[in-house]
């Protein structure tokens, strides 16, 4: 462990349910990103959320932002697991001559 991170805390709690922002009852994501220039590119906003405030505040500023109606709050207790497919074997490498 880095030096900076000895006194570093992780915690895992555990959550009712994941609250997650939907646009007409499909998930989105958000991207932010600036017209005027693409350094340092764009930025994922996060949409789901531990906590039910967070998601119904997002929700409130999309619709307001967007002038719609569309933007929900979906509680999310289940679902399906899903793995990594598994990483292709590096190829060998050739040789030199010399």
């Amino acid at each position: 462990m880095p030096a900076n991170r000895k006194h570093h805390i992780v915690e895992i709690l555990e959550a009712e349910a994941i609250y997650a922002v939907f646009y007409d009852g499909r998930p989105v994501n958000l991207r932010e990103r600036c017209s005027a220039y693409d350094y340092p590119g764009p930025k994922y906003k996060k949409v789901s959320f531990p906590n039910p405030g967070h998601a119904f505040n997002l929700a409130e500023k999309l619709n307001a932002r967007f002038q719609t109606d569309k933007f929900a709050v979906y509680k999310l207790t289940v679902g399906e697991l899903v793995t990594e497919p598994p990483k292709p074997e590096p190829k060998p490498r050739k040789k030199k001559k010399q």
